[in-house]
């Protein structure tokens, strides 16, 4: 199966395919969607949209996971963040790609075993599990909700087939 994570940002958008085999996580690329910030909103938005079918398109993964955002102090930049989220979930769900979200925190204690971890430690852990994965900190955020998607859809998958096969 092929996946691809995703750390939204209006400026900068993280993202990351990686290759699930049974347990085998295996790196397929990664990049970051950038927007000018001397754009109008409406450009920036349709810049991201625009970039991420570009990704979607080259690399053609089968499920989508996106990293929830939190709320910051600033009222406007939450807003911004959540427009930016909304064109990142809308590009895979148009294409009938599955999109799962996954909280911070939870991506963080299923690639490191901590919920608090730093940035610094996320994209460690990501280079260990991803060998040959060399990424910066928005595409190391989006291949950690990528890693933490195919852990918890290996769990689904096996909790779906015990209880079919208890009927």
């Amino acid at each position: 199966m092929r996946l691809i994570g995703l750390d939204p940002g209006l400026r900068h958008t993280g993202w990351g395919v990686i290759d699930v085999a049974g347990n085998r996580l295996s790196h397929v690329a990664d990049g970051v969607v950038n927007t000018h910030q001397n754009l109008s909103l409406a450009e920036r938005l349709n810049e991201l949209y625009r970039q991420l079918n570009d990704v979607l398109d080259r690399f053609a993964p089968e499920t989508a996971a996106v990293e929830e955002t939190f709320v910051n102090k600033n009222p406007s930049s939450t807003l911004r963040l959540g427009m930016a989220r909304g064109v990142v979930l809308l590009a895979p769900a148009e294409r009938g790609l599955p999109v799962f979200e996954y909280s911070t925190n939870l991506v963080k204690k299923s690639v490191v075993g901590n919920g608090h971890a730093d940035k610094a430690q996320v994209q460690m852990m990501v280079r260990r599990l991803l060998p040959g994965a060399d990424a910066g900190e928005d595409a190391s955020d989006a291949l950690a909700v990528a890693i933490c998607h195919a852990h918890h859809a290996a769990t689904h998958r096996v909790v779906a087939l015990a209880a079919g096969g208890a009927r």
